[in-house]
């Protein structure tokens, strides 16, 4: 092992610096990759080129194991620990395995949420690069989303100011595309939670925003449409989403690793940003901007390879996000992993979120494109989170938690087991076994272990297994990971919940006129309830679901129906988390993040 256990358990980036960690070549080789098969970022991860897809293609799959989790809480499911912890298991117990998960948003990372890199002796390392610019992805999004965002107002104004004749002077590949400025779908991105940003005005002359506003100009839409236009741009109300929520990122995560560029340039060209004034969808081919923004996301199609803190493969690529987008790592990650691990090895990924957002979404969208079928599910759930399902005290960060969390409290636990119930059921309508890991905590008791295990098999789980991952590392996962051994070898009948063609209503008629009706339907809801309501928690009953609009991200093929308030741009805590973020001057080391 390339980190020694020691008790107490430091903090995770404590753990993650004392890793003694193989060279990424080796890691590489472990898995049958030579140095030829890698891009190398220093001596700790590499990219992996997409091409040996092709030099593997007729080497069956591994088993593939996806891992999701209940309805999620502040306290905590460890839904990434176990994930890393299920690989270490299984490499514990004499398997060949591939970790695949997704690279985290660094708005997240100094909020509140933290780094997303596992935690305890379960984790990827270096941790500090997993949470920060990693080998530069989400930057490559960024500014191919922003070169479209800048290219339609650029666009806007040349045809505001220039005759039919001069623009096909200036630039032929382009005819007019009669644009309609109120239509543009295509929000500016940037990686960081910034509320600030949600809604703003751009386009502004110099010296405007000092000028006098006419008497009764109405409201700030309409004022906005009447100021002039010029040099700096066309005025509009726009906003910024973060860079994760871009239809670009959930398109990197679904291309197909087999044609993975032709597939990516030809999604990118299908992208709708806006209308024209009679009403035709506008694309990014429309523009004549995709090739270039390929260009930009050439080198993003590789997934990074790293390893684990026990030295096992981890691929880290993509990043949507499970309440706006699907919520899954890569297809090519997937692919070259299952490839790699062989017949006889095993590949584990992650859904964002609970069953209902991320793993609803790796079933029903990413397996819909990748074709690609699990052959077990891991749902994993934690004792204190359970009991806060069943309406246990509030959490408050900063204050001790309630005894009712860290004492046994049978009543409590089973008022909060209908939403671990749901959730297995859940698994279930899509016809795959469903192993529960109970992620155990040093307050919990054998008693509510007991509760746990009892409800879920009753529930229809294949198994319930104990995951001590966190403290033991791969050691603590071998129990969870033979009960995944042998869910892999049960048989399933893998189903999706609704055919492409269930008809969309009302507000979807434009995207119906369009042609985009046959998607599949992503919820973009929050991920603390089973509703739209983060409130509602437990397995709540009776609710409505609110549509307030919905969107198309064609290009990655899929429409996003917007549920409650919903928002594509996070905002930062009070305290945020980059308050405890700093450098050690003397070692360079990277201190605070969590």
């Amino acid at each position: 092992m390339p980190v020694k256990r020691v008790t107490p358990v430091p903090s995770d980036i404590e753990i993650a610096q004392m890793a003694e960690l193989l060279p990424i070549v080796e890691v590489a080789e472990s898995v049958g990759l030579s140095e030829d098969d890698l891009d190398l970022y220093g001596k700790w991860k590499a990219k992996v080129h997409v091409d040996v897809l092709h030099r593997l293609k007729d080497r069956p799959d591994g088993k593939y194991v996806d891992v999701t989790a209940i309805t999620p809480t502040p306290l905590g499911e460890g839904k990434t620990v176990t994930t890393i912890g299920t690989s270490l298991g299984l490499a514990y117990i004499g398997k060949k395995v591939i970790t695949c998960i997704r690279q985290p948003s660094m708005g997240p990372t100094f909020g509140i949420k933290g780094g997303a890199a596992g935690g305890g002796y379960s984790q990827v390392v270096p941790m500090e690069d997993f949470n920060l610019h990693l080998t530069g992805d989400i930057h490559a999004v960024g500014v191919a989303h922003n070169l479209l965002a800048a290219a339609i107002d650029a666009r806007i104004l040349h045809e505001m100011e220039m005759t039919d004749e001069h623009l096909a002077k200036f630039c032929p590949e382009i005819p007019r595309l009669n644009i309609d400025p109120n239509s543009i779908l295509w929000n500016r991105v940037v990686d960081m939670s910034d509320r600030a940003l949600r809604n703003v005005v751009i386009g502004l002359q110099a010296g405007q925003a000092d000028k006098p506003l006419p008497e009764g100009a109405g409201t700030l839409r309409e004022i906005v449409a009447q100021l002039p236009h010029g040099t700096d741009g066309v005025p509009r109300i726009t906003g910024y989403d973060i860079t994760v929520a871009s239809e670009i990122m959930a398109i990197l995560a679904l291309v197909d690793g087999y044609r993975a560029l032709a597939d990516l340039r030809e999604r990118l060209g299908r992208i709708v940003w806006g209308f024209s004034k009679d009403g035709r969808p506008l694309t990014a081919e429309d523009l004549k901007v995709a090739g270039a923004m390929t260009v930009l996301m050439k080198d993003a199609l590789m997934p990074t390879l790293m390893q684990t803190l026990e030295g096992t493969p981890a691929l880290i690529h993509a990043g949507p996000f499970a309440n706006i987008a699907h919520g899954n790592s890569s297809i090519i990650a997937d692919q070259i992993a299952l490839k790699l691990v062989g017949p006889d090895g095993f590949v584990v990924t992650e859904s964002g979120f609970g069953a209902d957002c991320g793993m609803e979404k790796f079933f029903n969208i990413k397996c819909r494109y990748s074709g690609l079928i699990p052959n077990c599910v891991v749902l994993v759930s934690s004792i204190r989170a359970l009991k806060m399902h069943g309406g246990g005290p509030e959490v408050i960060p900063g204050r001790p938690l309630h005894s009712a969390y860290t004492e046994e409290n049978l009543e409590l636990l089973e008022k909060g087991l209908p939403n671990l119930i749901q959730h297995v059921e859940n698994v279930q309508k899509f016809g795959i076994p469903v192993v529960v890991a109970v992620n155990r905590f040093k307050t919990d008791t054998d008693r509510e272990i007991g509760v746990v295990r009892e409800a879920a098999l009753k529930a229809g789980a294949f198994d319930c297994a104990v995951s001590e991952v966190w403290a033991k590392g791969g050691e603590g996962g071998a129990a969870l990971a033979e009960a995944v051994v042998r869910a892999c070898e049960q048989p399933s009948n893998f189903r999706f919940l609704y055919p492409l063609e269930f008809s969309i209503k009302e507000k979807i008629e434009m995207y119906t006129a369009a042609g985009y009706d046959k998607l599949p339907l992503c919820m973009a809801k929050t991920h603390l309830s089973f509703s739209h309501d983060p409130k509602l928690k437990g397995a709540p009953r009776g609710w409505r679901l609110p549509i307030r609009d919905i969107r198309a991200s064609v290009g990655a093929g899929f429409l996003y129906p917007l549920c409650g308030a919903m928002r594509t741009m996070p905002g930062l805590p009070s305290r945020p988390a980059f308050v405890d973020v700093d450098i050690d001057l003397e070692t360079g080391k990277v201190k605070g993040l969590f």
